[in-house]
């Protein structure tokens, strides 16, 4: 008897709306469809009752919005990309069809965990936390209106580290490091890392260099100046979502959460997808102007 699956449609994409009857038609060739919604209402899956996995149709943002919902029951993630990247997202259309019988049949699933972090929000002088949350990517401090630079005092492990001004900071996991993190100058962790990497954000100093620490470690940011505008301002953001207002004089306490598991694809290894789809490495191409 197949799997019973849940299947999450991002209906912004149109690709992603084309796509979802061949998926349906194809989980139902070989288990069971439980049902087929937008991925806004991912909540659903707490209610939905026995689900064995979660399949996801659009790309790592998509994924990145069923989370919070699927990891707490411990359910399987397994992304068909119909984006730009995918490294989430393994599986493509093509990929889905030929694994098919596996996947949503009684076929053994190759999982992978992958850590999350934890975000605390102090109040000044408060020991109990005004906001909790988990992020797969990263936990991103941003200046925010009206953009002005801001200033974060870093503390890992209790120990005193730099006081950086610029335009904010973000402590990612090891799949977080081909996200934003790398755009701010931050290495590549390969998976199997287990580490945070904390980058700054356009900070004003030459010698801030990115770091990477211990999955264990607990890093402290203390907003020692930040922007306040009404209804704007400094922001504490989970995976690129706007969580929490940051004021002057809070702290930010990241250390690891819990993980999320996803579906893997066998055909296809992490270095492929860095070297075909980031280009990492590759020569620069030139090209002439003016057809010189």
């Amino acid at each position: 008897m197949g799997r019973t699956i849940a299947l999450f449609v991002n209906r912004h994409k149109p690709d992603a709306c084309a796509a979802e009857g061949q998926v349906a038609s194809l989980i139902e060739a070989h288990g069971t469809l439980a049902f087929s919604d937008d991925v806004s209402n991912a909540d659903r899956l707490r209610a939905a009752g026995e689900i064995d996995l979660v399949v996801s149709l659009g790309g790592d943002g998509t994924i990145l919005s069923l989370v919070d919902a699927a990891s707490p029951l411990g359910l399987p993630l397994l992304g068909v990309n119909l984006g730009k990247l995918g490294f989430l997202a393994e599986y493509d259309l093509d990929g889905l069809s030929s694994h098919g019988e596996r996947l949503f049949g009684a076929g053994e699933l190759e999982i992978r965990e992958l850590d999350r972090l934890q975000a605390q929000v102090f109040g000044r002088d408060e020991d109990q936390a005004r906001f909790v949350g988990e992020a797969l990517n990263d936990v991103v401090m941003t200046a925010g209106p009206p953009y002005r630079m801001i200033s974060i005092g870093l503390r890992v492990d209790g120990e005193n580290g730099p006081e950086v001004s610029g335009d904010g900071m973000i402590v990612s996991t090891p799949t977080g490091s081909t996200a934003y993190t790398l755009s701010a100058g931050g290495p590549i962790l390969t998976p199997g890392v287990r580490g945070m990497v904390i980058t700054p954000i356009a900070a004003h100093s030459l010698s801030f260099r990115p770091i990477v620490v211990d999955a264990s470690s607990t890093v402290e940011m203390r907003l020692d100046r930040v922007n306040a505008e009404d209804g704007h301002g400094t922001t504490l953001l989970l995976d690129g979502r706007p969580e929490a207002r940051l004021e002057e004089g809070e702290r930010v306490v990241i250390g690891r959460g819990g993980s999320a598991r996803f579906v893997t694809n066998p055909s296809r290894s992490y270095w492929e997808t860095l070297v075909g789809k980031l280009r990492w490495a590759q020569a620069p191409v030139f090209r002439s102007v003016g057809g010189a």
